[in-house]
């Protein structure tokens, strides 16, 4: 699965403005509304009911939320660089800047998975992650993304 699969351009807000967490995952889930044509609001009560079970805030300033969609017919990824941190009730108990909305189709299994993975060990190397932090630019940052998840798959 190349991580060109998982994220398109156009699915990345490089400076996202918000205050709080569940702002974050209400623009995520308006901005994944609009790629999968999928109500917000079914979107959001996924993403929701999975931070229930515990965070996905996943450390060093990093959230993955995810969750399985009745309907979807691909995994989709939407991808933000928050303009400031918010608290996300993360493991390390630091907020977060980087926030990697995951959906995938409600049969999955094992492709959620794996797209999951994929998208922690992206995240998980400090070099890519510090280019990210730096870049304004959607363009740039999903090229950092793709160039990154290719030399991680070599």
């Amino acid at each position: 699965m190349d991580f060109e699969m998982l994220i398109e351009p156009a699915a990345i807000l490089p400076g996202l403005r918000a205050n709080s967490k569940k702002q974050v995952l209400q623009e995520l889930a308006e901005k994944a509304a609009e790629l999968t044509g999928r109500p917000e609001r079914e979107i959001f009560e996924t993403i929701l009911q999975r931070e229930k079970l515990g965070s996905t805030g996943v450390g060093n300033g990093i959230a993955i939320p995810h969750g399985k969609l009745e309907g979807l017919d691909h995994i989709v990824g939407v991808f933000a660089r928050l303009s400031r941190p918010v608290e996300f009730d993360a493991l390390d108990d630091q907020p977060v800047d980087l926030v990697f909305l995951l959906l995938a189709p409600e049969g999955s299994g094992a492709d959620h998975l794996k797209a999951l993975s994929k998208v922690a060990r992206l995240l998980r190397n400090p070099e890519t992650v510090g280019q990210i932090r730096a870049s304004r630019d959607a363009g740039a940052i999903y090229a950092l993304m793709t160039s990154a998840s290719a030399k991680n798959a070599a």
